[in-house]
C-alpha cells in the first residue's frame, strides 16, 4: 500500500516539475535568455541524502573509532613483547636494541613502527631483566598525554 502511495507521489511530482520546466523553457525562449539548469526534485532529495550519509559518516567515525590508532598500536605492543620473552627465553636476556628482533624476517620490518609511523620507545632497565616500551603517540613526542602503554 505504501508503495503504491509513494509512486503516485513521486508521479504527481515528476507531472509538476514537467509543468514548470515547460513553462520556464517557453519563458526564455519568449525573452531570448539562456537556459538555466532545472534540477528535478527527486535528484535534489538524493543530493541531500547523500550529504547527510557523509556527514553522518565522518561524525560517527570521530566519536567512534578515534582509538583505532591506539588499539593497533597495543596489537603491535603485545607482538613485541611476545617477540622479546621468547628472545629472553631463548638468549636468556633482551636484547640491547628493539631493532634486533627483526632479524632477517620479511614479517617483522614494520614491528618497531607505530601505526602513526614513528619508531618505539624501547629501553633496558638498570637490571637487564625488565624493559620499557612506549609508542610516542599520534604527535611523535615521548612523555606527552597521547603516549600509549602497555
Amino acid at each position: 500500500m505504501l508503495n503504491i502511495i509513494a509512486e503516485l507521489l513521486l508521479c504527481r511530482e515528476d507531472y509538476k516539475f514537467r509543468k514548470r520546466k515547460q513553462a520556464r523553457r517557453q519563458f526564455e525562449k519568449e525573452n531570448n535568455l539562456p537556459k538555466k539548469i532545472m534540477i528535478h526534485p527527486v535528484w535534489a532529495l538524493f543530493g541531500i541524502i547523500v550529504i547527510i550519509i557523509v556527514l553522518l559518516k565522518f561524525i560517527i567515525g570521530f566519536f567512534f573509532f578515534s582509538d583505532v590508532g591506539d588499539k593497533k598500536t597495543l596489537e603491535k605492543m603485545e607482538a613485541i613483547e611476545l617477540i622479546l620473552e621468547k628472545e629472553k627465553a631463548d638468549i636468556g636476556s633482551y636484547p640491547n636494541e628493539l631493532k634486533t628482533i627483526i632479524r632477517n624476517n620479511p614479517l617483522r620490518k614494520d614491528i618497531t613502527i607505530d601505526f602513526w609511523g614513528n619508531e618505539f620507545f624501547y629501553k633496558l632497565k638498570e637490571n637487564e631483566q625488565d624493559y620499557i616500551l612506549i609508542s610516542k603517540g599520534k604527535d611523535g613526542i615521548l612523555k606527552t598525554e597521547d603516549d600509549v602503554k602497555k
